[in-house]
């Protein structure tokens, strides 16, 4: 399987090959690379109310971009802005299940956002849970009731910290087949 990682506004160059490295580590037999084109916030996103953006107007973006590129199987949009969707108050990310985009926020993400010294190791693995998660998603997968399985639902950071950036067995034999059917 063939993943982008795709900035959407401005987001450090070193996070997205992180997590491209990661990735990689998580998906068998998986090429993901940092897509070199950055897509710009649209501003019909941002909720002045709110002082967030809509995570599905976001989303939308990323999925009109994948169905142009035929050179990814996915595309995992990150943006570095508080997103939400209605009924809820903030999401760390987004997916179509099943489908080719995915969306994650660093925005609490890291430690500083709860008012905690910085921890680039915590930040780092966070980013890989959600990453991992919204992928997931776009194989089909559903979240999991299992609390240590990243395809758990995050209510809070907590939940993400709590949880593997791994699937359970059962969730990995789903996404195994998923892949093995990409393309």
């Amino acid at each position: 399987m063939k993943v982008g990682v795709l900035a959407v506004g401005q987001v450090a160059p070193e996070v997205l090959n992180a997590l491209a490295q990661g990735l990689e580590r998580i998906f068998p037999d998986t090429n993901a690379f940092v897509i070199k084109q950055v897509l710009p916030l649209p501003k019909n996103a941002y909720d002045k109310t709110r002082k967030q953006y809509s995570s599905s107007l976001l989303l939308n973006v990323v999925k009109a971009f994948t169905s142009k590129r035929q050179d990814v199987h996915r595309v995992l949009g990150v943006v570095d802005v508080d997103i939400f969707v209605a009924g809820l108050n903030y999401v760390f990310g987004e997916a179509y299940t099943p489908g080719s985009a995915g969306l994650i926020s660093l925005w609490r993400l890291r430690q500083e956002f709860y008012g905690a010294k910085s921890d680039q190791a915590l930040f780092g693995l966070r980013t890989l849970k959600e990453a991992v998660h919204e992928l997931g998603h776009t194989l089909g997968l559903q979240h999991c009731r299992r609390s240590v399985c990243v395809m758990y639902f995050s209510n809070c950071i907590f939940d993400t910290d709590k949880k593997q950036s791994f699937f359970c067995d059962q969730c990995y034999l789903q996404a195994s087949i998923a892949i093995s059917n990409v393309g």
